[in-house]
């Protein structure tokens, strides 16, 4: 027998002949224990090599290898076993990492080609590379869309039908850096396309600026007139912040009717074409590359934004707000941050559209019914999700289209629209995109325990196939 000493605080030792098991702290590291009683080990500890006739026994997070008895188990959440070719063996945990030693007792051999880590709910190596590159396919497949529809469209209307989808899909991508990052629902975006269009037009008019030089000062400028709304807005949430973005759209609305000297008033703004020789067809199809182009600018700035630390922050702020500003995250810094991009990116798409179109409205620039139609994009296809409010662009902007085409200016689209709101809501709150992924993964998943037992055949098995292929 071992001779166990203790130190007593006095400083005198005592010593005592007996047979005690080897139970270790938490943390500790043990390796070739030949203890005749059983090899305890306290969570987080790691045993390797025991040789005890007696039972091996970890608690979570335990590590345990090269047990060299019989029908001995090294088990436990999070558990480490590694080796032995011993009839019996069984090496169990959730998450467990398991390995087959050649030499029982020898302590923590390297893993065995096809054991690996298996951890609950985690997808397999293998079936993490077509989630990375699903978004890059999506990407290429929306790149090639737009630039095959203008010559699939079989008629001007189609394709002028196109482009308005598109302002849509670059509207409902814009708002999603609010809405999807932070969980901020503003219905005031509506408002600052309506900016957007009339800054454009009016530095083209009154000021003489070239058409595409007048929409990029355009987005400068409402990208920094956002700095003071976002300092009034964002200091607010919920439906509060709701309320005040609907307030902005109405303020908005009654200061263009009224500034007629300026504004144009309830006579519109007309804004002179770019292309003024240029066929209406040929027209169309030039802003819909334009508009083409723009929603993938947009959608890279999101990518690249959702993967970055700026990213993470804002994800921290909308699933808590305080608690992200308590851990040190500068919540009101990033809020207005992402606004004022979005607010640049509506900006363009509303220069854009006042470009393309060339007549501006205050009565349809600033409507509640444009913010509303775009939260219902981004909510049917997936607020948190890249691609999410171009499909609910696509979706509900053709729908719009083809009631306007069909019903003409009665308000059955109206309600078309409030019933797909509904639905959505409440069977797909998290939208298409989410929930068919979800769908397809309860589907596509195998049945697959937390605890794995691997007997001395499966490892003798695995190591017969190892030596076969190191021969060949």
């Amino acid at each position: 027998m071992w001779r166990c000493s203790r130190r007593w605080p006095s400083g005198r030792r005592d010593s005592s002949e007996a047979a005690l098991p080897n139970v270790s702290k938490p943390g500790a590291s043990e390796a070739g224990s030949a203890s005749p009683g059983p090899n305890v080990s306290k969570p987080n500890a790691s045993g390797a090599g025991s040789a005890s006739p007696g039972p091996s026994v970890s608690g979570p997070g335990a590590s345990g290898a090269g047990s060299a008895l019989p029908g001995s188990s090294v088990s436990g959440p999070g558990a480490s076993g590694a080796g032995s070719a011993l009839p019996g063996l069984s090496v169990s945990g959730p998450g467990a990492l398991e390995a087959g030693s050649a030499l029982p007792g020898l302590g923590v051999s390297k893993p065995s080609p096809g054991l690996g880590v298996s951890k609950p709910g985690t997808p397999d190596a293998g079936s993490a590379g077509p989630g990375r590159w699903l978004p890059l396919g999506a990407g290429l497949v929306l790149v090639v869309a737009i630039l095959v529809f203008p010559s699939l469209a079989p008629n001007p209307y189609i394709l002028s039908s196109g482009v308005i989808v598109l302002n849509w899909a670059v509207l409902a991508t814009a708002w999603n850096f609010v809405g999807g990052f932070t969980g901020y629902i503003s219905l005031g975006h509506g408002a600052l396309a309506g900016l957007g269009g009339y800054a454009t037009g009016l530095l083209i008019t009154k000021a003489g600026m070239p058409s595409f030089g007048a929409l990029i000062v355009a987005a400068i400028l409402i990208a920094a007139l956002a700095v003071p709304i976002g300092f009034a807005a964002l200091r607010v949430r919920g439906a509060s912040f709701v309320i005040v973005s609907i307030a902005l759209v109405l303020i908005l609305l009654l200061v263009f009717q009224s500034w007629s000297s300026v504004t144009g008033g309830s006579r519109g703004l007309v804004v002179p074409r770019p292309f003024p020789g240029m066929l209406r067809p040929e027209h169309h199809r030039v802003f819909f590359f334009l508009y083409g182009g723009l929603l993938v600018l947009a959608l890279l700035t999101w990518w690249l934004l959702d993967r970055s630390r700026f990213g993470m922050g804002l994800k921290a702020i909308r699933e808590d707000e305080d608690k992200a500003e308590s851990l040190g995250t500068p919540t009101f810094a990033y809020k207005l941050t992402v606004f004022v991009v979005s607010a640049a990116f509506t900006a363009l798409a509303g220069g854009l559209y006042a470009l393309w179109f060339g007549d501006l409205d205050p009565v349809f620039q600033f409507s509640v019914l444009t913010g509303s139609y775009i939260v219902l994009m981004a909510l049917l296809g997936g607020v948190r999700n890249l691609f999410g409010p171009v499909l609910g662009a696509i979706v509900v902007g053709v729908a719009l289209e083809y009631f306007k085409a069909e019903f003409g200016s009665s308000p059955l689209h109206l309600v078309t629209t409030g019933l797909l709101l509904a639905l959505v809501v409440m069977f797909m709150p998290d939208g298409v995109i989410p929930s068919v992924t979800a769908l397809v993964q309860r589907l596509r998943k195998r049945e697959q325990s937390s605890i794995r037992e691997v007997t001395a055949a499966d490892l003798a098995e695995q190591r017969k196939r190892d030596r076969e292929e190191a021969n060949t």
